[in-house]
């Protein structure tokens, strides 16, 4: 017989309704989760591991696993030797193969998209740059998604059927609208439907991806928790340097959104009272001295192709050009003021440092963190250590976007098995 976690049916003050009796399907969905999370967590697991591991009998397991098994979550073969008596164990996997799903980013210089399977893995990835400055926001959507088009053909060659996709974008973000954002130039444009239909457009033979949206600083804080190398560190601050500078603060494994789901707009902290004007309105905003146009705009170089641009900044930094060192003492001296109202404000583990800002770091780092040892109150911030440091190159905002729909499927496999049979 199977059996789940007890949970409280009534808030401390008794004034929230109760929520509606656990039935014997709610609690097999629930189960079928608890299975798969730890088959994906395990890497791969025996069945008795899986036993141990959630805390279900045997014999409930060997139903649950079946279950994912027939659906083509689960896929088993070898065996495995544990040392103890008994017969071997087969070993348990997610599938490499089904159910999948789509991340696609949306920059101010480029288009990222990534196709993820249960694993997290990265099985296909596509980036275009594009200059999307100016352009009308629908034909931008179009842009990205041809992009996705193309990818989605690479993934079913792979075997491979995304259930779902997310769009990654830079700004304010909430219910399918770009509320605002300043670097390409939208403001209130709708994103997830008419990426919908225009994807849609493009396969009018397959089953149409619902899709969803959600800033990037925020899925690429999430890439990295997920998949970066922060090990045991579960509260931190991520900031994601484009042309544009974003934020994300994970607290113990969550985002915080914020009152309305704009919270991490760091690149809006003013820097400096009457500086700069910035295309958000206001002036002396952090991204107007640390962000990838101010950078690049005091060395010298053309901002036409961010990413080669970027990297021939990072190549006269390293031959010692004066202009390229000036220009990235003067972004990490304005990074680590802001950082440090935050660190005092939030008191994270860990201040990582991702876009752009990953490859510059080298030079970066040091400034910010003479700034940070400075103005830190709690004193708990040396310069030589490693609370300030690069993002992995694992974890960007498409791979997080990507992973947001396979999070949804291991939270609920039965519904995606459903979906992916219908389709």
């Amino acid at each position: 017989m199977e059996r789940t976690a007890r949970v409280r049916l009534s808030s401390p003050v008794g004034r929230d309704p109760l929520e509606p009796k656990a039935g014997r399907d709610t609690v097999r969905r629930h189960n079928l989760s608890l299975v798969l999370r730890a088959v994906r967590d395990s890497g791969e697991i025996t069945r008795a591991g899986v036993s141990a591991r959630v805390g279900l009998t045997r014999a409930a397991i060997s139903s649950l696993v079946e279950q994912l098994l027939e659906s083509g979550f689960l896929s088993e073969s070898g065996k495995t030797f544990s040392g103890q008596a008994g017969r071997p164990g087969t070993v348990l996997k997610v599938a490499r193969t089904g159910v999948a799903g789509l991340g696609i980013e949306i920059n101010v210089d480029y288009v990222s998209v990534c196709v993820v399977d249960l694993a997290g893995t990265d099985r296909v990835r596509l980036v275009e740059h594009l200059d999307n400055r100016g352009v009308p926001p629908g034909q931008v959507l179009r842009r990205a998604a041809q992009i996705a088009a193309r990818a989605l053909i690479s993934a079913a060659e792979q075997e491979l059927s995304p259930v779902g996709a997310t769009l990654a974008l830079p700004g304010l973000v909430s219910s399918g609208t770009v509320r605002q954002a300043p670097n390409l130039g939208w403001t209130r444009v709708l994103a997830e439907e008419p990426f919908a239909a225009a994807l849609a457009a493009l396969r009018p033979r397959l089953p149409v991806l619902p899709v969803r949206s959600e800033n990037e600083a925020n899925l690429a804080a999430l890439a990295e928790l997920w998949f970066g190398g922060l090990g045991t560190v579960r509260t931190f601050l991520y900031l994601s340097g484009e042309i544009g500078v974003g934020g994300a603060l994970v607290l113990n494994g969550e985002l915080l959104r914020g009152a309305h789901g704009f919270a991490g707009e760091i690149g809006h902290a003013v820097v400096v009272p009457d500086g700069a004007e910035c295309r958000c309105g206001a002036r002396g905003c952090l991204e107007q001295y640390a962000g990838q146009s101010a950078m690049l705009r005091a060395t010298g170089i053309a901002d036409t192709n961010g990413t080669a641009a970027v990297a021939e900044l990072e190549r006269r930094a390293r031959a010692g050009d004066e202009r390229a060192l000036a220009a990235l003492d003067r972004a990490g001296l304005m990074l680590g003021r802001v950082l440090s109202g935050a660190v005092n404000l939030f008191d994270p583990a860990a201040v990582v440092l991702g876009g752009i800002y990953r490859p510059l770091s080298p030079w970066l780092i040091p400034r910010a963190s003479a700034e940070l040892s400075a103005r830190v109150v709690s004193g708990l911030w040396p310069r030589a250590g490693t609370r300030l440091r690069p993002s992995s190159p694992a974890a960007d905002a498409a791979r997080g976007a990507a992973s947001l729909v396979v999070l949804d499927v291991l939270t609920d496999p039965v519904s995606y098995g459903e979906r992916a049979a219908a389709g």
